[in-house]
């Protein structure tokens, strides 16, 4: 059977054109895949067209719109995911804009589908004593508790997103003074993390206790499984999960619920509330815009009170006597 436009255009889109010419990584490529696997589940399933003869004359707005509608109705998914799905179509069809612009009509009625507005996340995150519990859990007289607690610290003190830290290798590690990391995040771009002392001298020893050699070493990644491949983010995930069980039965200062990202919130917090600037912690976190970093500032309501305290005089004195010490008073109320 001959190929359709749609199947040429997509398996371009997909295989050649994000990872060749906008080089973005293996994960996004997974979400606009994935993306597409279910548009054409929908298509099949409950609008009777066939992949095979789906051509792009097809797609229009009104077949978009249902599929959006199917993934909200049918398949319970939330604004967010909704957005994100309408986001990997829009991306496909401002690159058809390019490539087909005898069907620039067609595809600018798709990209006009707005973004749904959805309310605005918390920013969940630990206390400094939840996070200091959390990191007591490894038993560090085991090889993989001081795996585990190295692993954790190195979450926790640079502020990495779970997929950062899967992707770490032992070439990105300085120990020399100043001692830093090199993360690769979004779009493939690394910076450099500096780690405090403590972490240091935990990666130190774990460095030495794994890696006996160094050479040939360097693209190995930091953290593996038992097969000593590279750990996955379930892995990462589980291993959270285990030591947040046991702090949570010693006290009831964990929360219902603790993710790699709360670590990375939590850092952000905790840099927000010593009163390290804005710039700083974007630069650390690896956001493209401060925009993003900002959201920490409009979550710390502590600290928006300290502002206000300290920007007000005290107009009032808060140490007022007792009204059954005012003698006046209490001649009025005697006098009713």
């Amino acid at each position: 059977m001959k190929p359709t436009d749609f199947a040429k255009a997509l398996s371009h889109y997909l295989a050649v054109y994000l990872p060749g010419q906008r080089n973005v990584s293996a994960n996004t490529v997974k979400s606009y895949r994935d993306t597409f696997k279910l548009f054409l589940r929908y298509c099949k399933q409950d609008c009777n067209l066939s992949t095979e003869r789906l051509c792009l004359r097809h797609i229009d707005k009104r077949l978009v719109l249902g599929f959006l509608g199917w993934l909200e109705k049918d398949r319970n998914n939330g604004v967010s995911t909704r957005n994100q799905r309408l986001a990997c179509i829009h991306g496909f069809y401002q690159y058809m804009q390019i490539e087909d612009p005898v069907g620039l009509l067609l595809y600018q009625q798709i990209l006009s589908i707005p973004i749904k507005k959805t309310q605005a996340p918390s920013i969940n995150h630990l206390t400094p004593e939840a996070l200091k519990l959390i990191l007591a859990q490894p038993d560090v007289s085991k090889a993989n508790g001081r795996r585990d607690l190295t692993l954790l610290c190195v979450l926790a003190d640079t502020g990495a997103r779970v997929q950062e830290l899967v992707d770490l290798c032992v070439g990105d590690v300085r120990l020399e003074p100043p001692p830093i990391l090199t993360l690769t995040g979004k779009g493939r771009k690394k910076r450099q993390v500096p780690v405090m002392s403590n972490t240091k001298a935990l990666l130190k020893q774990y460095v030495d206790e794994t890696f006996s050699i160094q050479d040939g070493m360097q693209g190995h990644p930091l953290f593996f499984n038992r097969q000593r491949g590279k750990m996955t983010r379930a892995g990462i995930s589980y291993i959270l999960d285990k030591y947040v069980s046991k702090a949570r039965e010693k006290s009831p200062i964990i929360p219902g619920k603790v993710t790699p990202h709360i670590i990375r919130h939590t850092k952000a917090m905790m840099l927000l509330q010593a009163g390290v600037s804005l710039i700083y912690i974007r630069d650390l976190l690896g956001h493209v815009d401060i925009a993003t970093t900002e959201i920490y500032a409009r979550a710390d309501t502590e600290m928006k009170r300290k502002v206000l305290q300290n920007a007000y005089p005290e107009m009032v004195d808060a140490n007022l006597p007792h009204w059954e010490k005012d003698e006046t008073l209490l001649a009025w109320l005697t006098s009713l």
